[in-house]
């Protein structure tokens, strides 16, 4: 058998708006990356699996990206076939408008899995079939359930588990019954959009399913198929067997991913199944830093890429000079700071327990003046107008209210 190279992909997020910033130019590198990758790889099948925009509505500018890779993917000449499930953050109807236009490019679009949508195609070379997917999209509970009326959660997710297994072995049934019409038996693949157990998360992700839990594994996956293409995580890794992956996210989606290193999986099947993981290259990068006032100093000055965004965790006894600080000298040296936390310091922290008082110590303004402390508001003008409407409000309230020696400010 003629080797067939897949390269897998998914959680574009097109769309993304990230702290107010736009992720256009980054993923309009990646883009050009990916035809370049496909092209000289000579890659056959191109698979992504789901999460294709950020949300349900994307802008228009990341819907213009995503028409124009697809217009450019049908002048790769070795590519015969793209497939592209729906993830739990994209919008059925967004995805499936196109639909047939896009299966004149090659291009196919799976959206919920429902009775009414093939979800086996077969890859054919010369009418021969050369690989079979089944191409599972995010599973939604009308495809999954009957009814959950009544059920508790444990119940639902067992429910959840049964409905999703059991989709997956009727995939695999049909996708049996093709491979005996061929002369030769075809490698079958799947595509998913869930998390697996044993798989690593990051904070970007969201529970997709009723109590987040699924118990469902690599290896009974694998089992299955020859190669599962799985999306959902933004972390490119194996899940208990080398052919049950998930590519990853392209560009890093949030801080905590700042770390991670993108790849998209290049597969190479023939006798054997082959996974080498292409490390995709950064258009921004992503930057946490951590200290006190002179420690996040330094290490802003070491920042020599001034396309970096930044995250900055503060522990300093007086948090708010030290973060005014941090973001003059961002300034200074013509650096973005997206985000700045505060972290308590012990000695912010013992204080607060050894000036514990009771409410019957403090007036109801004191008590609004210390929740507002709370929450480190850097504008000290819009700091004073809130103080001062609660003022008014108070004084409104005591106006209002009948005049008796039982009644206390």
């Amino acid at each position: 058998m003629k080797n067939m190279k897949v390269l897998h992909t998914s959680d574009w997020h097109l769309g993304q708006n990230f702290m107010g910033k736009s992720r256009e130019e980054e993923h309009k590198a990646f883009f050009s990356w990916l035809l370049e990758t496909i092209k000289e790889n000579q890659i056959d099948l191109l698979l992504v699996s789901g999460d294709i925009f950020d949300t349900g509505t994307p802008p228009n500018y990341a819907l213009e990206l995503y028409y124009n890779f697809l217009k450019q993917l049908s002048g790769q000449e070795s590519l015969k076939t793209t497939i592209i499930t729906a993830g739990n953050h994209d919008s059925v109807s967004t995805l499936k408008a196109p639909k047939q236009l896009l299966e004149a490019l090659n291009v196919h679009v799976v959206v919920n899995g429902d009775e009414d949508e093939n979800i086996i195609i077969p890859i054919k070379e010369d009418g021969e079939i050369k690989a079979i997917v089944c191409a599972v999209p995010y599973l939604r509970d009308s495809v999954i359930r009957q009814s959950l009326a009544g059920e508790t959660v444990k119940d639902k997710e067992k429910l959840a588990n049964a409905g999703i297994k059991s989709y997956y072995e009727n995939a695999y049934k049909k996708a049996k019954e093709l491979n005996h019409t061929s002369t030769k038996s075809a490698p079958i693949i799947a595509m998913g959009h869930l998390t697996t157990v044993g798989s690593r998360t990051s904070e970007s992700e969201r529970d997709i399913y009723i109590g987040g839990t699924l118990d469902i594994g690599g290896d009974y996956l694998g089992s299955l198929f020859d190669y599962v293409a799985l999306g959902h995580l933004h972390i490119n890794q194996k899940v208990s067997s080398n052919h049950v992956r998930y590519s990853g996210s392209p560009i890093p989606l949030s801080f905590s991913e700042s770390k991670n290193t993108q790849k998209v999986n290049l597969v190479t099947i023939s006798d054997f199944v082959e996974v080498e993981e292409l490390e995709i290259p950064q258009k921004r990068k992503l930057q946490v830093i951590k200290g006190n006032l002179e420690t996040i100093k330094d290490e802003l000055k070491k920042v020599k890429d001034k396309t970096t965004w930044i995250e900055v965790h503060i522990k300093d006894d007086n948090p708010m000079f030290a973060n005014t600080q941090v973001r003059e000298e961002a300034t200074k040296l013509d650096l973005t700071i997206l985000a700045v936390k505060i972290e308590k310091s012990e000695k912010q922290l013992r204080a607060k327990e050894l000036k514990a008082i009771s409410l019957e110590e403090l007036s109801v303004n004191d008590v609004f003046e210390k929740r507002l402390e709370q929450e480190n508001i850097e504008d000290k003008e819009f700091k004073e107008q809130l103080t001062l409407c609660f003022s008014q409000i108070v004084e409104n309230l005591h106006q209002a209210e009948p005049e008796s020696e039982e009644v206390k400010s």
